[in-house]
């Protein structure tokens, strides 16, 4: 909602308090600036105000090679870098009428688990530690640890990858690579129910969560909203079922899907993703085919003249990539749609009404990342 329109709706009063919550990074997990009125400790709006870590990456990618942007992808949703590349390569594969090799796709899907792991247990870690659940923090971070070892040792990078490249992998992944991750997976299903034990059943998390930030699916619909944050409001969503891509043809999972619509829905649907999660990356580690890491590509790509689409499923909710092509080697035009927009600007409508300390929780429940927004 632009501020224009919040100001004629709502008329500021001699006893109103306009306070600023950022642009620090903590507690609005990003570059953020929310402008709060207050009447007394109730919030009457919220306008969030971004651009302060805008890149240009789009114009950027006008002016390079499409093995080049999958680097630029890493910088927007850094918590779901690999997704990022994997969508600008699946839209460039399908314009190129390429077919990956089955080994590709399958540890392409297992790394996109992992690193859905890997961001949701950054989640919960800093989601209890905004809340006063300072322990959390250190629970999920121990934990995350074994899965960007696993990923340092395959290419390189724990957080921004660039290991997808047009037409498969950069390299194939470290002989350990299946060895590793079903000692992660055996690890990670005795240490999940902890998370529960430390936060899910806390009544006084229960009591910050509950019934607060409540979004119907009409109104997740209406914004656009994807990701566990539209499914927490039983909004039918994920890219992974809906229009499967990689492996997840290949798979049996459940797309978790509740309708309490509250900030304690959205918390429950990301805890049940991450036992969803293992769930489809145990079904492949141990039948990944052998073969090539990628098809035999040209050495300069060049896309046919024409418009292309694909999405994907990240840890967020949905990111599209629609890319123009006049037949050179650089796009004409490419543009990301990412969840994070959304789900920021649907932050006015779930926080009207509530106390200034709900707004920290409503926001750690949407999981935002902001660079994906100010690209």
């Amino acid at each position: 909602m632009s501020e224009e329109i919040i100001k004629d709706v709502i008329v500021r009063e001699d006893e109103d308090y306009i306070v600023n919550l950022g642009p620090q990074h903590p507690s609005t997990h990003g570059v953020l600036r929310f402008e709060v009125c207050l009447k007394g400790e109730t919030i009457k709006y919220v306008i969030p105000h971004i651009g302060y870590i805008h890149r240009g990456i789009e114009k950027m990618c006008e002016s390079i090679t499409y093995p080049q942007i999958i680097h630029l992808t890493d910088r927007m949703d850094y918590l779901s870098a690999h997704m990022n590349n994997e969508a600008v390569c699946l839209c460039v594969e399908e314009a190129l009428q390429v077919e990956v090799p089955e080994r590709v796709k399958y540890i392409r899907t297992i790394l996109d688990e992992l690193n859905r792991l890997a961001s949701h247990q950054l989640w919960w870690a800093a989601f209890g530690m905004d809340l006063g659940a300072l322990t959390s923090f250190f629970y999920g971070l121990r934990d995350r640890e074994h899965i960007l070892d696993i990923f340092e040792e395959s290419f390189g990078s724990r957080l921004l990858h660039s290991f997808n490249t047009p037409g498969g992998l950069m390299h194939d992944v470290h002989p350990n690579f299946q060895n590793r991750i079903k000692e992660f997976i055996k690890y990670f299903r005795k240490k999940l129910p902890e998370y529960d034990q430390l936060l899910t059943g806390n009544v006084i998390f229960q009591a910050r969560a509950k019934g607060i930030g409540y979004m119907n699916r009409e109104t997740a619909i209406a914004y656009g909203i994807t990701g566990p944050t539209g499914r927490g409001s039983n909004f039918a969503c994920d890219v992974r079922k809906i229009a499967p891509y990689s492996a997840y043809d290949k798979v049996e999972f459940k797309e978790i899907l509740l309708d309490g619509g509250d900030t304690f829905a959205r918390y429950q649907v990301r805890m049940a993703e991450m036992w969803e999660s293992l769930k489809i990356i145990e079904q492949l580690v141990d039948n990944i085919p052998e073969g090539d890491f990628t098809a035999k590509m040209k050495p300069i790509i060049k896309l046919p003249v024409g418009e292309y689409f694909k999405r994907v499923e990240t840890a967020r909710g949905e990111l599209a990539v629609y890319i123009v092509s006049d037949g050179n080697k650089t796009p004409y035009r490419i543009k990301f749609r990412s969840p994070n927009f959304s789900n920021l600007f649907v932050m006015n409508d779930l926080v009207t009404g509530h106390k200034i300390a709900d707004l920290i929780a409503i926001s750690g429940s949407l999981d935002l990342v902001i660079p994906d927004i100010d690209r």
